[in-house]
Order: C-alpha cells, then sequence, then structure tokens
C-alpha cells in the first residue's frame, strides 16, 4: 500500500481519555474547537496560516467576544479534523488509501489551498493521489470504497469518478502489462491469496481483475463496470465471468423465511439483482454465463418476490441454454402459499416457451416456422433428448411430493413430444415414484398416470420392474406381457409349432421364477391362449403403448358357475 507522511514535528496531541484533545505546548490554547462531540484546545496562529475558513469562524467568535468555534459537518469527522489540524501545526501526518480521500474533502471544506498558503494540504493531497493512489490498483479500489460515507464532497471533488478511471483502465488494460498484485482465488488458485504479477512469470489470466472487484458495493460496483464496459476491450466472456463472481459473493445460496420476511434484507438483495441484470451482455444470445447462474438468479428473484419484467428477463436467457440446466438447477422453491413444495408451474413455463422456439406445439407436434417474437436459435435433436431426460428427473423429483396434483404431473409429463424421448425408463420411474407416493389415487387418475409412458420404449430392466410392480394396473402389466410375446414370436417367425412350444414353456417358467404372483397367473393366461378370466380376450398383436384403452373383447363373459368363480372373476378383470 503507498502513503506519504507530511510535517516533520513529533506528534503532540493528547486526549484526557475522554473528549477533550489538547496541544503539548508552553503556550496555553487560545481557542476551544467544538466537532461534533470532540473538544479540542488549539492555537490560533497555526490555524490562521492554513484555513480560510477557519480565519472566518475565528475572526466571528472573536468578534462576538468568544474564544469558541463549533464545526458540525465537516466531512470525515473528528479523525479527520484531527489530520487538518496537526497538518496546521507541521506534526507527522501519514496519509493512505484508508483516509486520503476523507482528509482531501475535509481540506477543501476547510479552505486549505494555495491562496491561503503555497503547498497547502490541498496541493500535496493532490501530489499523493495522482503519483500514488491512482496508480495502484489496489489502493484505487480501497479508496474508491471511503468515498460513500463523503457524498456529497467526494463526488463534487470528482474523487469517486478519478478512482473508477483509475481502476477502469487498469482493468482493460493488456494483461501481459500487468505488474501489480491483484487477488485471483479461482481456477489456479486453491485458496484465497494475493498473486504477484511479474514480467517473464505464467501468463497472467484474463479476467484477473475479477476478484478484487467483488469487495466494492453494489452502487459502486456498477458504475465501475459500466466504464469498464464502455471501453469497448473487454469481451462479453469476461463481463459474464465478472457479474457470476459478484453474484456468488453476495447473493445467497437460498433465502429462509426471517431473509423473505425482512424488509431491509429484501430490498438490498432486490437492488442487487436488478443490478446484475441490468449489467448483463445485452445480445441474450451469447454464452456469456451458463443456464446454471441465470437459474440462480432466478431462484433468488422467486424466493424475495422481484417483479414480472426481472424475472422475464431471466427466463428469456434460461430458456435459450435450458437443454444445458441439470436437474438441481430446477429445483426452485415455491414462494407461499403455492402448495408445492417446488415452483412446477415456472419449470412448465420454461419448457413450454423453450418447445415454441423449437418449433413444438402444445400438442407435441413440430411445426415448420418458428414463432417470429421468439429468439432465433437453433434447436437440435440433440438438445431436445438432453432436455427431455431432465424433464423426467425433475419429474422424478417432484413426484415425491405429495401435494402434487394429478393435471401438474401430467402436464410435465407431456411437455416433450413423444419424438423427444428415446426411452420411456426416466418416466416410467417418476410414475412409479408418483403412484408409490399417492396410494390413494382413483383408478381412473392411476390409469391416466400410467397411460402416459409407452412399454414398447421400456428397456429390458424396466420392462422387469414394471411387470412386477403391483402399483401399476392391470392393463399395463397385460400390454407387457403381450409385448414379451410378441418378441418371442418374432424371434421364432420361422420356427415349426415345437420349437415355439418349447420356448414358451421356456419362457414361462422364467416368468414364474421372475415375475410377482399376479403378473404370474396374468403371463400364464397370456401363454394359454390370450383369455383372463371372464372371458375377457387380449390380442397379442394389440398396441402395447401406454394407452389408457381397455383391451378389446371378443366374447361376452359366461355365466358364473359358482360364487367362487365369480368371485376369482372380479379378482382378475382389467381395470
Amino acid at each position: 500500500m503507498k502513503f506519504m507522511k507530511l510535517g516533520s514535528k513529533p506528534d503532540a496531541f493528547q486526549t484526557d481519555g475522554g473528549d477533550s484533545r489538547y496541544v503539548l505546548s508552553e503556550l496555553p490554547s487560545d481557542i476551544v474547537i467544538y466537532v461534533e462531540e470532540a473538544r479540542f484546545y488549539l492555537h490560533k496562529f497555526p490555524l490562521l496560516s492554513k484555513s480560510s475558513m477557519l480565519q472566518r469562524l475565528i475572526i466571528e467568535a472573536s468578534q462576538n467576544g468568544t474564544d469558541e468555534v463549533f464545526i458540525h459537518d465537516i466531512p470525515g469527522g473528528v479523525k479527520t479534523f484531527e489530520i487538518c489540524a496537526k497538518f496546521c501545526y507541521g506534526m507527522v501526518v501519514t496519509l493512505n488509501a484508508y483516509n486520503v480521500v476523507a482528509a482531501r474533502c475535509a481540506a477543501e471544506y476547510l479552505g486549505m489551498t494555495e491562496d491561503v498558503d503555497k503547498s497547502n494540504l490541498v496541493f500535496k493531497i493532490e501530489v499523493f493521489l495522482n503519483s500514488g493512489i491512482f496508480r495502484s490498483w489496489k489502493d484505487s479500489i480501497i479508496a474508491l470504497q471511503t468515498t460513500d460515507s463523503l457524498l456529497p464532497w467526494s463526488d463534487q471533488l470528482k474523487l469517486a469518478a478519478r478512482c473508477i478511471d483509475s481502476i477502469a483502465s487498469k482493468a482493460t488494460s493488456n494483461p501481459c502489462n500487468v505488474v501489480w498484485s491483484y487477488t485471483y482465488n479461482r481456477k489456479s488458485a486453491s485458496s484465497d491469496e494475493i498473486v504477484e504479477a511479474r514480467k517473464n512469470s505464467q501468463p497472467v489470466p484474463k479476467d484477473w481483475w475479477v476478484e478484487d472487484l467483488c469487495e466494492l458495493d453494489v452502487d459502486l460496483y456498477k458504475r465501475v463496470m459500466v466504464a469498464v464496459k464502455s471501453r469497448g476491450r473487454i469481451t462479453s466472456d469476461a463481463v459474464g465471468e465478472a457479474l457470476k463472481a459478484y453474484a456468488s459473493r453476495w447473493l445467497p445460496e437460498c433465502c429462509d423465511a426471517a431473509v423473505i420476511d425482512d424488509d431491509a434484507y429484501s430490498m438490498a438483495y432486490k437492488h442487487l439483482l436488478e443490478t446484475i441484470v441490468w449489467l448483463l451482455p445485452s445480445d441474450k444470445g451469447s454464452s456469456c454465463c451458463s443456464c446454471r447462474f441465470f437459474l440462480k438468479l432466478l431462484k433468488v428473484a422467486v424466493l424475495i418476490g422481484t417483479g414480472e419484467l426481472l424475472k422475464e428477463e431471466l427466463m428469456d436467457r434460461v430458456v435459450l441454454q435450458l437443454h444445458k440446466a441439470s436437474v438441481s438447477d430446477l429445483l426452485i422453491p415455491a414462494r407461499p402459499p403455492a402448495p408445492t413444495t417446488y415452483d412446477v408451474q415456472l419449470v412448465l413455463t420454461l419448457v413450454g416457451r423453450y418447445m415454441r422456439r423449437a418449433g413444438v406445439a402444445e400438442d407435441g407436434i413440430f411445426l415448420n416456422n418458428l414463432d417470429q417474437e421468439m429468439f432465433e436459435t437453433d434447436v437440435d435433436d440433440e438438445s431436445l433428448l438432453a432436455l427431455s431426460k431432465i424433464v423426467d428427473g425433475y419429474l422424478a423429483e417432484v413426484a415425491s411430493d405429495p401435494n402434487l396434483s394429478v393435471p401438474s404431473f401430467v402436464a410435465l409429463a407431456t411437455s416433450m413430444p413423444d419424438a423427444a424421448r428415446a426411452t420411456h425408463d426416466g418416466l416410467y420411474t417418476a410414475i412409479d415414484i408418483f403412484l408409490k407416493l399417492h396410494p390413494n389415487l382413483p383408478k381412473a387418475e392411476k390409469r391416466k398416470i400410467s397411460s402416459l409412458m409407452d412399454v414398447k420404449k421400456l428397456s429390458k430392466e424396466a420392462c422387469i420392474h414394471a411387470a412386477q410392480n403391483d402399483r401399476l394396473p392391470l392393463r399395463v402389466v397385460v400390454q407387457l406381457g403381450s409385448l414379451k410375446l410378441a418378441g418371442v414370436a418374432a424371434d421364432e417367425g420361422g420356427d415349426d409349432g415345437r420349437r415355439l412350444a418349447r420356448v414358451s414353456s421356456v419362457a414361462n417358467q422364467s416368468s414364474r421364477l421372475s415375475l410377482s404372483s399376479r403378473s404370474r397367473r396374468i403371463f400364464d393366461m397370456l401363454w394359454a391362449g390370450g383369455k383372463l378370466p371372464g372371458g375377457e380376450v387380449v390380442s397379442k398383436s394389440s398396441d402395447t403403448s401406454g394407452s389408457s384403452q381397455s383391451p378389446r373383447s371378443s366374447a361376452k363373459p359366461p355365466e358364473s358357475k359358482s360364487s367362487s368363480s365369480s368371485s376369482r372373476n372380479r379378482r382378475y378383470s382389467v381395470s
């Protein structure tokens, strides 16, 4: 850190342990200056020779027959006045990045200019600012941080603007020319550390300046970033890195109820979020920030209840990269009084907008022309497949919420077109979880949920699991059995009846070993001729997709011969 020593006399200021300060001298003090709560017992002559304001106040006090002067609004308060008073006495004063701005403002306030005395305090501080502070990266940032408490003087004297200009010029300089120290605790550094940049050492990263700026207040940060961007030398990626680092430093990972209900915290986070979004590169299609970053901002926006315009801006940016999200990124807590744990409606909206960009209507039909109002971004097959896996994973996560309604589950499951799902294993997992956590669903809704999956798109392992799943309606198990028979028939289509019978016997024995009793009985009847108890016939060539329609019947149920037979019929009827 740069510093400057003024004066040569030893520091003779003393305090009585309270609010009184005085100078050790053989001469008694002849003026008392009140600064806020402190009293300074000083001498007129040193003060009159340096400060035009004190000249005026002391003369007015003498004319009024008093030796007391009152100063209430000096920039920097008591500490800064003491620096100025010591300078008047010629005592040693040390200036640095922490006190130089306050001293400059106070010197201006007291009129310690060249008109009063040559090489006065204002002149000496200006020399130090230009030759020391503004040439140092760290000192410029520290000095800028002190300007907030010194308004409006720091702005009137353009001290904040000069600090910002110094910072921006260094941040936009060629990394090869960086010869000053900076903080860099990302990527190559495992912990916070100060990096001493030297010539002929390892290359300086392009975003070397990002970390140190994170210490700035949000309003000062905004002014610095505007100055950095206006110079046109920083890429959108570097701006994105800077905003991500700042958000990581100041935005919470999660907001509890206390924070949400606290107006002060809520307003501060809203202002911070608005500033970060305002500073984002105007090109929404650029890859300056990841989808995870935008979803983090959206999560905070939802929790603290920002305006709709801000959320819409973030949603527009999320939609462009939604296929790059992760399931955990989308688990955005719902804001009360929503019944569900996570904001399912928000995810539905995001997926719906993505589908419209991809040219997919709500009914899953691909359109020829994209909506002209949407952003022109290519959505390829791989992106759709990736998003379908994300949606299925998200569906499995929210399916365990007992408050998730059947319409919401169905809307999520059908938000992706059928062509975007190469397999229905993920969808089956979500359905299984939903049925397990909602055991009291009516049969009609269970059939509706189960019909969402196409059993022909299940893997072998998923088929085996589904066939033993007692939570699924019987018709789904029947479809799985029909699919199994169709597969065997296709494999053995060229063989004679004896070989088919032999394979049938082996498959039947395998089914008995691996399937549940309910499923085994159904498969037994399918192998025997396709009849279920009650006379209902299941066609082996019927559709095996997740349709909710009942299997076609070719005969009326025969009359029951006994109560036990009737009971058995009811037990095995297809629901």
